[in-house]
């Protein structure tokens, strides 16, 4: 280095020992915005200890398979987490506690935005931290937070366009219409849900002096840049025969039948049902308190919402991003009222009470949403609750464990059976052996978990996966994992039980289901009949 250059770089000064001081100081350490963090800090910490714990949940596996086939959309899901899924597995292989640690962080995230939407409200310390707290013990958040799924960032971004229109509505920013569309666009790549989260933030602001809104060039190009993002998943769906309308119009014989007073029930639990008198406040701080009147918006937003997925039997968490704002709106009002009863010497143990109340829910519930206690133990203490842990909303039989628990379990045995399956088979055989699958859980679990037993490639009609085709799999010989072998019957000439899956706290009906092996096929190549094996559900 010449001596000119040298002379030019000049090392960077140090923080002053002021700085320094000022930022570890207790007035830093210990303000709202720190307490808030520490609450949603607790969350990550809680996840991640459990997040080796049971095994890979059923659509993690699928969203695994998806990352290694990259693509604009997928018949159920927009292209988001399949490219998480991408990129995580070039460091860490699909490691079970890596794929944990986005979806803890976008949880937590949910719990400090719920914090700072209270703030953006005029609520201070105590409504911020109350906020933040009801929104860590949401039942349905401990569980989305504890799943590679795309669930949990579908929270995330409700949380931050809530939070956006609070602050567009309180500093009259209507510039921030374009961070909002921003943010409805990734959430658009996220899950479709978005649209409907979009649809009636519009018919709030039209039933509010908020439609002024309207007259701004601004929100206009925030839609327009939320669009921006559906653009490629559109043009995938029409080049592909618009599967995911043929995915959602089949949607609902998979879930419980219900009406509205059904689904408040069902609110009510998922949400934690000592979080009632906060969200129930909250509606109340949105649509009729004076302070909220100003964001009068968000409180049609939820009931918009309410009657949208009440009405189309929606599963009970579609609901659950909208939680966060009515947290901060009941807060606001909670921690008034506390701090009227301490200037009145009255009644000042309410609210703590309250608190300590979530704190202790949120340990008993913890159990019924994410991996922590053994089977057997989670039987013994939660089993009163009976089916999906006192929430069933799917169509299914259900075991010791609820669907998101037990959905993590089943899938080793599975790949145990099959491979030995596989290996009985005769030399020539194995060659040409392929697998298929009835769902997307059993082949996605056989094409990862598969690879230690070097099996050969597998199959499903159900989903993306029959986008994927084929391959090379001629369909001479063929590994099938059903319950119904009735098409198996109708292209095979010869199909024989060769065993039968075992699992014990997996989902009843991943246990027990015959597996076959089918020769003689009645079509030249499996290509030729591949069409027909098509379900989107």
């Amino acid at each position: 280095m010449s001596t000119e250059l040298s002379s030019s770089v000049v090392p960077s000064a140090p923080l002053p020992a002021s700085a320094r001081s000022t930022f570890f100081s207790r007035g830093v350490l210990l303000g709202d915005t720190a307490l808030v963090a520490y609450i949603a800090l607790t969350s990550f910490i809680a996840h991640m200890l459990v997040a080796n714990n049971y095994g890979y949940f059923r659509d993690e596996l699928y969203y695994m398979a998806a990352g290694r086939h990259l693509a604009a959309g997928y018949v159920d899901f927009p292209p988001f987490i399949a490219l998480l899924a991408a990129l995580l597995r070039v460091p860490f292989n699909d490691n079970l506690i890596a794929i944990h640690v986005l979806p803890a962080v976008a949880s937590a995230l949910v719990i400090f935005t719920a914090g700072m939407m209270t703030r953006e409200l005029g609520g201070g310390r105590v409504a911020q931290m109350l906020a933040a707290l009801a929104t860590l013990v949401n039942i349905t958040y401990l569980a989305t937070g504890s799943i590679f799924s795309y669930d949990a960032f579908d929270e995330l971004w409700w949380a931050l366009a809530a939070y956006v229109v609070i602050r567009l509505l309180r500093r009259n920013q209507p510039r921030l219409w374009l961070l909002f569309g921003l943010i409805a666009g990734i959430g658009l790549t996220t899950k479709l849900s978005m649209l409907f989260f979009g649809f009636a933030l519009v018919v709030g602001l039209l039933l509010t002096p908020a439609r002024v809104a309207f007259r701004s060039r601004w929100i206009w190009l925030g839609g327009l840049i939320a669009f921006a993002f559906l653009v490629p998943y559109t043009i995938w769906n029409a080049a592909n025969g618009w599967p995911t309308l043929a995915f959602w119009s089949n949607y609902g014989d998979r879930l419980v039948g219900s009406n509205a007073l059904t689904f408040l029930a069902e609110q009510i639990y998922t949400a934690n049902p000592l979080t009632l008198p906060l969200w129930i406040t909250g509606l109340y701080f949105f649509l009729r308190a004076k302070d909220g009147r100003p964001y009068r918006a968000l409180g049609w937003t939820y009931l918009v919402l309410f009657v949208i997925f009440a009405y189309w039997h929606a599963k009970t968490y579609f609901l659950a991003p909208a939680y966060p704002f009515l947290y901060a709106g009941g807060a606001i009002i909670f921690a008034r009222a506390y701090e009227r009863a301490k200037q009145r010497q009255r009644r000042r143990w309410g609210l703590p009470t309250y608190a300590v109340a979530l704190v202790l829910s949120g340990l008993l519930l913890a159990p019924v949403a994410m991996p922590i206690l053994p089977p057997p133990t989670f039987g013994h203490v939660y089993g009163f609750l009976g089916g999906d842990a006192g929430a069933q909303m799917e169509n299914h039989a259900t075991g010791t464990l609820p669907q998101w628990l037990g959905d993590r379990y089943g899938w080793t045995e599975l790949t145990a059976t099959v491979a030995k399956v596989y290996r009985s088979l005769p030399a020539d055989e194995q060659q040409q052996a392929c697998i298929s699958t009835d769902n997307y859980g059993e082949a996605g679990a056989l094409e990862y978990l598969g690879t230690a037993y070097h099996l050969p490639p597998v199959l499903s009609g159900h989903n993306n996966y029959f986008f994927w085709g084929p391959g090379n799999c001629t369909g001479k010989v063929l590994i099938v994992v059903t319950a119904d072998p009735t098409q198996i019957h109708a292209v095979y000439a010869s199909v024989q039980q060769v065993a039968t899956t075992s699992c014990v706290y997996c989902m009843p009906y991943e246990d027990g289901v015959p597996i076959y092996v089918c020769t003689q096929p009645t079509f030249s190549n499996l290509r030729d009949v591949w069409p027909g094996i098509k379900h989107f559900n």
